[in-house]
């Protein structure tokens, strides 16, 4: 990281997103864990390919919590900081619409998402197929492996070589561990 990269994120506030999302505690996700450190593996992930704007940061760390959480209060997010409306505006380009399918969600968010709701997206995606290794359940894989491959794969082309390059990487071991155990 270089210097103007660390005085840019210099007084950024992670704390209050943090505890936020910690109402994703009590969720747990099919590979293990909860849905809190998946918030804080999306944001670990966007950090690893070298993202560092503020509000997709904070916005990784609480992308979740309107789709997960019922009756979630969106006050709590809006009053955070100076940055909460944006962050919240980001959040609403990655949550599903109620009525939405999978692929329509996914379609919109290729077609009319803004960059940071497309990088968003990948690095969600990213934490998710690393999550997958420890799915024993083979249907399952597959279908979330093709539709990376349908939906996911085309916005990290358009947004990120690097993430896109990781993303097929994890596909294919994804489909050599179906493909051993079938």
């Amino acid at each position: 990281m270089t210097t103007d990269e660390m005085l840019r994120l210099k007084g950024t506030h992670l704390a209050p997103y943090i505890q936020l999302a910690t109402a994703l505690i009590g969720k747990v996700r099919e590979g293990g864990g909860n849905m809190f450190r998946h918030q804080l593996d999306t944001m670990a992930t966007l950090i690893d390919y070298g993202y560092i704007d503020q509000v997709l940061l904070k916005a990784s760390i609480v992308h979740d919590v309107i789709e997960d959480i019922p009756d979630f209060n969106h006050n709590m997010l809006l009053s955070i900081d100076y940055e909460s409306h944006a962050v919240y505006d980001l959040v609403l380009e990655v949550t599903r619409l109620s009525g939405e399918t999978k692929g329509e969600f996914l379609t919109r968010i290729l077609e009319t998402g803004s960059r940071n709701a497309k990088v968003l997206k990948v690095a969600d995606r990213i934490s998710n197929m690393i999550s997958l290794g420890f799915v024993v359940n083979t249907g399952f894989i597959s279908r979330y492996t093709e539709e990376t491959v349908r939906y996911i794969f085309p916005i990290a082309e358009s947004v990120d070589k690097a993430m896109f390059a990781e993303l097929q990487s994890l596909v294919e071991s994804r489909r050599m561990y179906v493909s051993a155990l079938s």
